[in-house]
This record gives C-alpha cells, structure tokens and sequence, in this order.
C-alpha cells in the first residue's frame, strides 16, 4: 500500500490543547520514534476523589518516579488476556497498551478504579489495584514497544489530513497538536499516545466522546483533566472522518 509507515487499554483517546480547539495547524511530521521518552517533569495531579458522582478520579503526579518496570512485569500477566503480550493486543476490542505513556495509564486505571469510567471487566480489574500497583503496571507499559499494524489504503489518506490539519469548516482542530505528529501523545500534558492504536477501538471511543457515554458520574463532561476537549471535538466529526482518522493512527509510527 501506498505510504507504508503511515500505517485504539482499554477502552481510550483524547485531548486537545486550548490552542488547538481554537484550530491550531498540525506541526511537521517528525522523525520515525519507537517509544515516547519519560516527561521532564511531573504531570499535575487531579483532585482525589472517593466515588464518580464527587469529581475526577486521582491521578499519581509522576508514575515514572514512583513506578518499578520490573514489578510492572509481575502484574501485567494478568493483563495479557485482553491487551497482549507486553501489551500488544491482537483483538481489535481491545486497546493496545504497549507505548502508551504511563501518566495517561495511571489517569484510566484510576477512573476505572473510581467509577468515573465504567466496563464491567476493567472496573473489577482495577478494583483490586493498589496506588503502588497502578504506577508499576503504567510504567511498564509505557517501557514496550508497539507492533506493527496497518491503516486501511482506502482510508489513511482523508485520516492523514484530519489528523494533521483538523478541519476548519467543522471547527475541528489537528490531532497532532497534542497527540503528536507521529502520535507520541504528551505526558506532561496528559495527552494520550495513538500510534499503532486498534482503528475498531479508537473508532469506538470517539463514538463514545461525541454521544457523552466516555465517562459517567454527575460531571462527565469533566471527569478527567482534559476530557471536555474530546467530548467537544468528537461532536463535531462525522462518522467518516472518526473512521479515517481511526485507520490513520492504526499505522502511525
């Protein structure tokens, strides 16, 4: 296919900057990169709260400072089934984990843990999970490498456009302005990676974001930090923009 390395943790994606939602342009493609590097410095932390009605789920300031890889590995096993050896998840249901930055990990499994976000396996898997446990498990992840998959040839091109240039007349902002150009995402900013993501499940999420079923509670539309981003943007692209621009980061690498 044409463009072969242009080639979605459950459920996941999101976020743009306050710049971007005003229709900021996409920076220049960098350079091919197999895993996001540490953040210089701690992301914030979010209000901690005990239940989904109350307000954001905590979040750990710094998983790469409190986290071990090597305690990660132990526990991950039991995340195998669904996401994949080292996170690397063959089933389109399921998101890929593998390089996916820890701060965003640790953001999930807390919403999850709290109720915020709701999936009847996630939220009994997350039940059990310590603070400690989250930050190892986030850090471990963040430390593999995703495998390849590819962007549908029929679809790669219209996704590659939205996700690099937004779309002007629907008010929508490039993706890459805070996932990245090659979809590294941001950790200091809370920004997701997207590259080699599952297309069924970022199309999936992205459906979620624009009917408002992402997250639950009183305040879903800020349940996490930079959640009313998505909810906005999602409501604004079409069904055939979510599944190009979904085929599109399937192949990002």
């Amino acid at each position: 296919m044409a463009k072969k390395t242009l080639l979605l943790f459950v459920p996941t994606l999101v976020l743009m900057s306050a710049a971007a939602l005003a229709g900021a342009a996409a920076p220049p493609a960098a350079p091919k990169s197999a895993a996001a590097p540490p953040p210089a410095t701690a992301a914030p932390a979010a209000p901690a709260t005990a239940s989904a009605q109350s307000g954001p789920a905590a979040v750990t300031p710094d998983p790469y400072t409190d986290g071990s890889v090597q305690a990660g590995a132990a526990k991950a096993t039991m995340c195998f089934a669904c996401h994949g050896p080292n996170g690397n998840s063959v089933s389109p249901v399921f998101p890929r984990l593998a390089g996916q930055n820890a701060v965003y990990i640790v953001e999930q499994l807390h919403a999850f843990r709290a109720g915020v976000r709701q999936n009847p396996m996630m939220s009994a898997m997350a039940a059990g999970l310590s603070d400690q446990d989250i930050d190892n498990l986030a850090v471990y992840f963040a430390a593999q490498t995703p495998t390849g998959l590819t962007a549908d040839p029929t679809l790669w091109k219209a996704g590659e456009a939205l996700y690099r240039s937004g779309d002007p007349q629907r008010h929508v902002p490039a993706c890459a302005a805070c996932h990245g150009p090659t979809g590294l995402g941001n950790p200091a900013s809370g920004y997701p990676a997207l590259r080699a993501q599952q297309s069924a499940y970022v199309l999936t999420q992205l459906e979620a974001y624009a009917n408002g079923t992402r997250y639950s509670g009183a305040a879903p539309t800020t349940a996490t930090p930079n959640s009313i981003m998505m909810f906005t943007i999602a409501k604004r692209l079409s069904p055939a923009q979510m599944q190009a621009v979904a085929s599109y980061v399937q192949g990002l690498r």
